[in-house]
């Protein structure tokens, strides 16, 4: 049997832990191969172990048969190993084409040849229906299409071996379907593709073999079209998931934040939020839902106190709070789990203590006359991690830029329920988590629910919406479309609420 790729008894140590103990991967060609495991589990490393980024302490890798060493990325992009990362690595500011031949530019005589890289690059696109407009810049394009860019960048370079790194993690449920379509061209096509993720649905959908990994060891490799979701999921957490949150009917209490017809700009100078009217009551989830760049940002951060507000008012607790600055804001009761935990949620050079102080290192116990209590920060940060089982190699001393994606994602809801806020605004809160935290936190905001707070629930994912949500609105280009009553509605109403095709609001 040919195997493109053979990774045989790999073992990656960092200080103070073994992320990969003795695994092995073998990816036949023109099959996709899903990497599963839960967050800090080993599957980044393994991956870029693959790509070069690290080297093993042992075991060897093997390519096309013959043994190889692969001691940076230029050496595994001349295997035909290419990576899109889970942070996509782009210049912003360049155009498409001018990311995709960053170091390998075609030249004519001195002068880059971008109008033959620009024709290649189309010509690409079109082959594996990408749709990417190569003269466009990376800052006017959305998520979804960066990360095509990124696609392409490998395409380009001609790999056969494509490792995606939980690629769907920042799409709309409409890129996803899309992405589906394009890993099958590029399998038509002869590619070989690895994907890393923890959506057993997304496995489900368009993988072949599934090889699952838990703390660093191997636990098995199964066939997926014979392999149950509930099976997949046991094998990565190690027990059964339940995919059901327990919640019982409860009588909401008064309005804690009311948006009064609020109007506010968006980052291209026009209106992203249009006369938007919602309330959040204490005791109750408010889902929004909506496709993504729908005025959900403009709404949080009008509520947050990062974006001013054009028209309308902002009440917290019958006060009034448009104008109020954001420490105020936090003073008074709000938490925020941003959307973008790297730009938003923590300064990824801060250790993992100093950033679970961010909003209250100011207050009692934590300083006094303008000192720090240093002890206090300490006890405060390895409570939070050891309640949110934050995985970090060195724990509350690691910088946040050493976690998993998934592990800084707690860290930053750890901190902000720990706020013990009356307001608790949650922006995708389980981004990038597996099933097991994804239970975890999933029990934890309904838990905030049920003590009487206030939870205002923003995802893309409908059926974490359905999940937790007791009334959900629905927006659409910066207007609310309606307000239901998630246990007297369903997926098929609220999707066509979503596109702007029907309206209600009886909620």
């Amino acid at each position: 049997m040919e195997y493109i790729v053979e990774m045989l008894n790999i073992r990656k140590e960092f200080p103070g832990i073994v992320a990969n103990d003795n695994i092995t991967l073998r990816l036949k060609k023109g099959e996709i191969h899903a990497l599963l495991g839960e967050n800090g589990a080993g599957k980044s490393t393994l991956m870029s172990v693959l790509f070069g980024m690290y080297q093993p302490e042992k075991g060897i890798i093997k390519i096309r048969g013959k043994e190889v060493k692969i001691s940076n990325p230029n050496v595994a992009n001349e295997l035909g190993i290419g990576m899109v990362h889970q942070h996509f690595k782009l210049v912003e500011n360049f155009t498409v084409t001018e990311n995709i031949i960053l170091g390998c530019e075609p030249k004519k005589g001195l002068v880059v040849d971008i109008k033959s890289a620009a024709k290649k690059i189309q010509e690409l696109s079109e082959r594996y229906e990408l749709k990417v407009d190569p003269y466009a810049k990376i800052e006017d394009i959305s998520v979804g299409m960066q990360q095509r860019v990124e696609i392409l960048k490998m395409l380009y370079r001609d790999a056969e071996v494509l490792i995606l790194d939980e690629p769907t993690g920042v799409l709309t449920p409409q890129e996803i379907d899309e992405l589906m379509q394009i890993m099958r061209n590029l399998i038509k096509e002869g590619k070989s593709i690895i994907i890393i993720t923890h959506k057993l649905k997304e496995i489900k959908a368009v993988g072949d073999v599934c090889t699952v990994i838990r703390r660093g060891t191997y636990i098995g490799t199964v066939d997926v079209a014979t392999t149950s979701q509930e099976k997949l999921a046991e094998m990565m957490v190690g027990r059964p998931v339940n995919f059901k949150v327990e919640k019982k009917e409860k009588k909401p209490g008064d309005v804690i934040l009311k948006v009064d017809n609020v109007s506010a700009m968006n980052n291209k100078k026009v209106l992203g939020l249009k006369n938007f009217s919602i309330e959040v009551r204490a005791g109750e989830i408010l889902g929004i839902a909506g496709v993504e760049g729908n005025g959900q940002t403009e709404l949080i951060e009008t509520i947050t106190g990062m974006r001013s507000v054009k028209e309308g008012k902002i009440y917290f607790k019958d006060e009034d709070i448009t104008n109020m600055s954001i420490r105020k804001r936090i003073d008074k009761g709000m938490a925020h789990i941003p959307e973008d935990r790297q730009k938003r949620g923590l300064i990824l050079d801060y250790t993992l203590e100093d950033n679970m102080v961010l909003e209250i290192y100011g207050r009692e116990p934590f300083s006094k006359h303008g000192l720090l209590n240093k002890n206090a920060i300490h006890e405060y940060a390895e409570k939070i991690i050891k309640e949110f089982d934050v995985r970090s190699s060195q724990g509350s001393k690691s910088r946040a830029r050493t976690m998993s994606g998934g592990n800084q994602q707690k860290a930053i809801i750890g901190r902000e329920v720990e706020l013990d806020p009356e307001l608790l605004i949650a922006v995708q809160p389980t981004r990038g988590l597996d099933v097991g935290s994804i239970e975890y936190i999933h029990k934890r905001l309904i838990e905030q629910r049920d003590e009487g707070k206030a939870v205002l629930l923003i995802s893309l994912e409908l059926s974490e919406i359905f999940n937790l949500s007791d009334r959900i609105a629905i927006v659409n280009s910066g207007e609310l479309i309606g307000t239901v009553k998630a246990s007297e509605t369903n997926e098929n109403e609220v999707g066509l609420m979503m596109a702007g095709v029907q309206r209600r609001n009886d909620a």
